[in-house]
């Protein structure tokens, strides 16, 4: 089933980023990783895992008597999805108000523009 919205909370992408890292994962598994980071409650991830779910953003099966949740995207379909909704609502669908803001900020390194030059080289070339 495809989620009818790509878009994810804080709290649903810090689980997908778990569950995409592990491949599959339990509550308990994405429970344990996130509270590495911060205090987080066993029962709110398993309420949003419940949720992503219901909306399509996670599978789920029965192994023995835990609930094993796998992403129903890859990582990086759902990020397109997601940055590509992001530049719809607030850039009205052009990504260079976007690129200016992160080299005006300072948010890409060297490094990063060289590749990003190195990119554009390309798809001239094509």
């Amino acid at each position: 089933m495809r989620p009818k919205n790509d878009t994810l909370s804080g709290p649903q992408l810090d689980i997908m980023k778990v569950v995409w890292r592990l491949g599959e994962a339990t509550v308990r598994d994405v429970y344990e990783d996130l509270r590495t980071q911060r205090a987080i409650a066993y029962t709110t991830v398993m309420t949003t895992m419940k949720t992503m779910e219901t909306r399509g953003h996670l599978k789920k099966r029965t192994e023995g008597r835990a609930f094993v949740y796998t992403a129903s995207a890859a990582e990086n379909r759902m990020i397109r999805n997601i940055v590509g909704d992001f530049i719809d609502r607030v850039f009205n669908g052009s990504a260079e108000p976007l690129l200016v803001h992160l080299v005006e900020e300072k948010r890409l390194s060297e490094k990063d523009l060289e590749k990003i030059k190195k990119m554009i080289q390309e798809k001239e070339k094509h």
